[in-house]
């Protein structure tokens, strides 16, 4: 049985890390989940975290046992707003808005995920599992870059991005900041840890650029 990564993936997973590049990301799956604050303290994301990662190997499971196809659990991902996204830049993490999400197989049925959501609650007593969505989402062309480092040096980029690529681009904001962990901090030195960061963009408009 071949086992799918998604990382492999390059084009989307795999980002130059010096430059910001264009990639048109095409519709996926995931199980999602909504929280506020900031996710260093907030106990609402650890709950958020461990229900995602719970519901994502028990579709794991199904999907090999019941279809005959095996994955590598997709890497956490987040995407974050606010209605200034200058929060961003200073690091205002208190008033970050969230979501958390885990890419899903495109093969698993929406009625298979809803019944596999329901026996993980049951099962793991974890009433978060319960909050969880399986959504298709598409993001269509997005720009992006690999950063190296510690989160919280993420800002000097992201300026970058904000004030410079975009503006000069002639695009605007198409959606909410999107970052790909594909490191982990428990295990990972921060000066090591490899985190996609992805803004999807459309044509400015005549109006000039809004941001979501």
């Amino acid at each position: 049985m071949t086992k799918l990564d998604f990382k492999k993936q390059k084009e989307l997973y795999a980002p130059a890390t010096d430059d910001f590049v264009l990639v048109e990301v095409p519709p996926m799956w995931f199980l999602m989940i909504d929280g506020h604050g900031d996710p260093n303290v907030a106990e609402d994301y650890r709950l958020a975290v461990e229900a995602l990662y719970a519901a994502s190997y028990a579709v794991k499971f199904a999907s090999k046992n019941g279809h005959e196809a095996d994955y590598v659990v997709g890497p956490l991902e987040g995407r974050w707003w606010a209605p200034d996204p200058a929060v961003f830049v200073d690091r205002s993490k208190s008033e970050w808005n969230w979501t958390m999400q885990i890419r899903q197989p495109d093969w698993m049925a929406p009625e298979e995920v809803v019944a596999i959501l329901a026996e993980t609650e049951s099962k793991k007593k974890l009433p978060t599992v319960g909050q969880l969505r399986h959504e298709r989402h598409e993001e269509g062309l997005s720009v992006q870059i690999m950063h190296v480092g510690s989160y919280d040096d993420e800002a000097p980029t992201l300026e970058r991005l904000h004030s410079e690529f975009i503006p000069g681009r002639g695009l605007e904001f198409n959606g909410k900041h999107h970052e790909i962990y594909l490191g982990d901090p428990r295990k990972s030195a921060p000066e090591k840890l490899r985190t996609v960061l992805r803004q999807p963009v459309r044509q400015a408009s005549a109006t000039g650029a809004t941001r979501a």
